[in-house]
């Protein structure tokens, strides 16, 4: 039987030791705020507890997707009104769950089929058996919304193979099921019409009894993707040591025709990077580069809470961001500065200098 938590947005089931959390805000596309993080992160909680919940399922109410990510709207407001804490507040809860997600010592599973972005994949990317179907789109959108990949999306792009995380975090472009799998956001691939099926089986728990021994009996194998098959021109171009290096070395492929008319290009990879924020393709470029070294998703999602908070403190392009593309919708950010080149030398150093005034994790 489904139930809703205190945030009817969230409900809940239990069933034959599989706990069903389904996040239902299908007119957003399962768009989360505060206080459905609290609602989920407070049925999390209950649940470590709980015998007869053995295993957890994340899923999304509607057709259109898992989660679409955080809900920027609501976010806007506090940003453009001046009221940073409120905005605070929201994104110290989101990555204490995805940090929680991560550690939960029962086997977390998702289904992320749809849209799956930005704070979806804060919840997905982090579950530990994580299935994707052939509408599934995974992506960072960040830097088209004048920040920086958060969530411990800087964790998943950092380990990506090659240069698909920077590739991935400057375009923000959109892996379908088979390049989500090799770029490590997703694990299996299960055709949408036998998810009913693959929920029913975690239901009743038959052997193999492992979430991940019964998600293989429907896994089928995927193509390589789009962006898997760019693999050499990506690796070459987003190696380069900055974003106008980057730029140059794509402009060269695109003048050579490299992939050209295929629909993961030099030239389209340049078009993407040409309307994102200079100064959050930047600050972006270094989060995923700076993730490599880092001991884990804590220590990622501290850099990212920091990151945030100075783009919400010192730069307008967070809230004209989010204004173009999700608010107005007239897609014709203003960005400040409004080219790579008015970038000043010292705003990664300033991005990476500055300290909450109380840590993400105590």
């Amino acid at each position: 039987m489904t139930s809703p938590t205190p945030d009817p947005r969230i409900l809940t089931r239990r069933e034959g030791g599989l706990g069903t959390i389904t996040l239902n805000r299908p007119e957003a596309i399962n768009a989360v705020d505060l206080d459905m993080i609290e609602a989920i992160r407070g049925v999390l909680d209950a649940w470590l507890t709980d015998p007869d919940v053995q295993v957890v399922l994340f899923d999304g109410a509607g057709e259109r997707g898992f989660s679409a990510g955080g809900d920027v709207r609501r976010l806007h407001a506090a940003v453009a009104g001046g009221e940073v804490t409120a905005a605070e507040r929201f994104f110290r809860a989101e990555y204490t769950m995805n940090a929680f997600i991560d550690e939960y010592p029962k086997p977390i599973v998702v289904f992320a089929d749809g849209v799956t972005m930005g704070g979806g994949i804060g919840i997905a990317g982090h579950s530990h058996v994580r299935i994707v179907t052939e509408t599934s789109q995974l992506a960072m959108p960040e830097t088209r919304l004048g920040f920086t990949p958060d969530a411990g999306g800087s964790w998943l792009l950092g380990a990506a193979p090659g240069r698909l995380g920077e590739f991935l975090a400057l375009t923000c472009w959109a892996m379908g099921p088979a390049d989500a799998i090799h770029a490590g956001f997703a694990d299996h691939f299960v055709p949408a019409e036998r998810l009913p099926s693959l929920h029913e089986a975690l239901t009743t728990r038959a052997d193999p009894s492992t979430p991940t021994e019964l998600v293989l009996l429907f896994d089928e194998t995927a193509e390589a993707g789009p962006i898997e098959r760019a693999r050499d021109w990506i690796d070459d171009a987003f190696a380069a040591d900055t974003v106008p290096e980057i730029v140059d070395r794509l402009r060269a492929l695109a003048a050579d025709g490299v992939a050209e008319g295929e629909a993961v290009s030099p030239a389209a990879a340049l078009a993407a990077i040409d309307e994102r924020s200079p100064v959050a393709l930047t600050v972006t470029l270094a989060a995923v580069r700076s993730s490599r070294a880092l001991r884990g998703l804590r220590d990622a999602l501290s850099q990212e809470f920091a990151l945030v908070l100075w783009f919400m403190a010192t730069q307008p392009d967070m809230a004209e961001g989010i204004r173009a593309q999700m608010v107005d919708k007239d897609r014709a950010p203003k960005w400040s500065p409004a080219t790579l080149a008015e970038v000043t030398t010292d705003t990664v150093g300033d991005a990476f200098a500055f300290e909450p005034e109380r840590p993400l994790f105590d």
